[in-house]
C-alpha cells in the first residue's frame, strides 16, 4: 500500500469523544472491552450521527487528535460528522477542528471493517517506521473516512488520512 499525498483545507467535526491509547484501545481495564469498539457501539446505538447538527454530507469520520506524544501516547478519538464551522455541539458531544495541511492517504483492503481498518493501521505504522509515509507524522490529526465504499461493514473499504510534515 503506497500513500497518496494530498493538501487539505481544514474542516470541523462534531461527534462523541473518548480518550485512549493504542495500548488501552485493545483492552479497557474497567470493562475488558476495547475503548474504540465501545465508542463505535455507542455511536450507532445512540444514533449520534442523526443528532449531529448542520452535517455537510452523509460521511462518518473517526478523528484521532490531541496526541500526548506519538502513536504510543494517549490521544482523543472523535467519531462524528463534518459540519459547518458555525454549528454548536449538542450536550454530550464535542466540536473539533481538523487542521489544514499535508496528509498521506491510504485505502484499506476491502473486507470486514473490524479487520481491514486495524490491518491498515499496522501498514501505516510499518510505513512510518520505514519513512514511507511521504514525511514525518505531525501527530496533530489523523482520520478515517467512512463514505459510501464502507456502508457495508462486512465488505468495507476505508480511507485513512495521516497528517505529515
Amino acid at each position: 500500500m503506497s500513500p497518496k499525498i494530498v493538501e487539505l483545507d481544514g474542516f470541523t467535526l462534531i461527534g462523541i469523544e473518548a480518550r485512549t491509547s493504542n495500548r488501552n484501545s485493545k483492552s479497557n481495564q474497567v470493562s475488558g472491552r476495547a475503548v474504540i469498539s465501545e465508542q463505535w457501539e455507542k455511536f450507532f446505538q445512540e444514533g449520534i450521527f442523526d443528532r449531529v447538527p448542520n452535517k455537510l454530507d452523509a460521511t462518518i469520520y473517526a478523528l484521532y487528535t490531541d496526541y500526548d506524544s506519538n502513536r504510543d501516547g494517549e490521544y482523543s478519538l472523535v467519531i462524528g460528522a463534518r459540519t459547518s464551522a458555525a454549528a454548536l455541539a449538542p450536550p454530550g458531544m464535542v466540536k473539533k477542528s481538523v487542521p489544514p495541511g499535508k496528509y498521506a492517504v491510504l485505502t484499506s483492503a476491502k473486507g470486514p471493517v473490524a479487520k481491514v481498518v486495524p490491518e491498515a493501521w499496522k501498514q501505516i505504522w510499518n510505513l512510518e517506521d520505514n519513512s514511507g509515509l511521504g514525511g514525518p507524522r505531525t501527530y496533530r490529526a489523523d482520520f478515517e473516512v467512512y463514505g459510501s465504499p464502507s456502508r457495508d461493514p462486512k465488505n468495507a473499504e476505508v480511507d485513512l488520512y495521516i497528517g505529515i510534515r
